[in-house]
This record gives C-alpha cells, sequence and structure tokens, in this order.
C-alpha cells in the first residue's frame, strides 16, 4: 500500500506542524514543507497531496497585495474545498480557508495570545475537537485578525474573545484558530522570533508564556495529539490510513 503525502504550506520557519508531525509519519505519511514566498506555491497540484495542512504566520489575509502568494494559497484551498479534499487551517491558515469559502478576514478588536480555554456547542462535544474543550485546560492562541463564519460551515469552539475559534466545512475540512499543533520545545522558537510583539503585551511576558508553558504544555500535546489523530481517522475512514 502505497504512503499518503501531506503537504504542509509553511510561512515562518518556526511554526511547523511541530508536534502534529511525528503523528503523521506514525501514520504512515510523508511529510513536504513547501515555504511561502520561498517555493512556487503555483507548482503544486491542489488535488494531489492527500493531505493539505496551511500553517500560521505573522500576517494578514488581507495584505495580499504585499504578499502575492496568499493568492495562490487562496486558488490552491478553493480547488481543494470544491473537490472537498482532506484540508487543515491553523491561524493563519484557518483564516485563508475562510477567504477561501467567500468570508471576510479582518483585524479583530484584541490581541489573543497564551494560554485561554475555549468552549464550544454541542457539536464541538460530538466531534474530535472535544479534547480541548475543557475550561481547566486552556488551548495555545497567538492571533489578532478573526473571520465572519462561512456560509455552510459549522462553528465547533470559541473563546471569550473570538467567537469564531473552529470551524469545519463538508466532511474533510478543518479551520482552527488557536494552535494545536505547538510544543514545549517549539514554542521555544516562538519566543525568540515573536520577541518584539511580546514585549508590547501588558498581560504575558516571556518568563509568564513559559511558566504557563510548562504548567499546561505536557497535557497539551497529550491531547493535541489524541485529537489529531482522531481527526485524520474520521477524515479517512472511507479510505483507511496505512499501518506502519
Amino acid at each position: 500500500m502505497r504512503e499518503r503525502q501531506a503537504v504542509a504550506i509553511r510561512h515562518v520557519m518556526y511554526e511547523d506542524l511541530d508536534n502534529l508531525e511525528p503523528l503523521l509519519r506514525q501514520q504512515g505519511f510523508t511529510v513536504t514543507y513547501l515555504d511561502a514566498g520561498y517555493d512556487n506555491l503555483s507548482d503544486l497540484v491542489p488535488s494531489k497531496p492527500d493531505l493539505l495542512v496551511v500553517l500560521g504566520g505573522p500576517i494578514g489575509v488581507y495584505e495580499d497585495r504585499d504578499y502575492p502568494f496568499l493568492r495562490d494559497e487562496i486558488e490552491i484551498l478553493e480547488q481543494r474545498l470544491q473537490a472537498d479534499l482532506p484540508t487543515f487551517g491553523i491561524c493563519l491558515g484557518g483564516q485563508l480557508i475562510a477567504a477561501a469559502l467567500g468570508a471576510r478576514v479582518f483585524p479583530g478588536s484584541s490581541q489573543e495570545i497564551g494560554w485561554h480555554p475555549v468552549h464550544g456547542p454541542k457539536e464541538g462535544m460530538e466531534n474530535p475537537l472535544r479534547q480541548f474543550i475543557e475550561p481547566e485546560h486552556p488551548v495555545f492562541h497567538w492571533h489578532s485578525d478573526t473571520f465572519d463564519l462561512p456560509e455552510g460551515a459549522t462553528v465547533l469552539a470559541s473563546s471569550d474573545a473570538y467567537e469564531n475559534q473552529v470551524f469545519s466545512w463538508g466532511r474533510h475540512t478543518m479551520a482552527v484558530q488557536f494552535h494545536p499543533e505547538v510544543s514545549r520545545k517549539g514554542l521555544e522558537r516562538w519566543m525568540i522570533g515573536h520577541t518584539r510583539q511580546i514585549k508590547s503585551l501588558t498581560d504575558a511576558s516571556v518568563k509568564s508564556l513559559r511558566e504557563e508553558t510548562a504548567l499546561y504544555g505536557p497535557q497539551y500535546e497529550e491531547r493535541s495529539a489524541r485529537f489529531f489523530e482522531a481527526w485524520l481517522l474520521e477524515v479517512f475512514s472511507d479510505s483507511p490510513i496505512p499501518a506502519n
């Protein structure tokens, strides 16, 4: 049985698949990165990857004049969504999915950075996402943009700051505003890459982010792995994931 192919579109080097990459490899996927702004995204055949993951980054969907590769990403996503192919978006990636579905993406009213809980309707509790809908176990956020809910999408989770945290669309697509992929080790790279932004915060610092990551990180990594494994099994249920 052939290996499945997972392609991840990456916008900054330190925001990669992190904790999710070993799981994908364990589930029989090869993993390839395409770096937006460096690799030619138009060379990607949208229907070819078994799974497409669009990762986060510090730019806005609406900044396509400065970053024209965003238009390539939206075009790729439009074609995958039209075919209902397995697609997962994180932060900017989730916002790009929203834009590809015709929704407005715009700056939010506040920065949501650090460890904060999400809550959800029954649809979230009946979804693999239920791993994260626990008030005593916050999830990791790093965004200030938001989006209108696309037509036909189902909200799976919200936070106190932003209603549209997670949505599903069709049978094989999920968009997530928070960061299920991060690990304790990986977040150290964020502390370096986002140092200026952290210094601008009034409610968080490198010290507090490290302390909260040490507290919540171990369980978060486990819950993220359980979530993503369950989501993969659900999405590929009509064509089982190859076993190692």
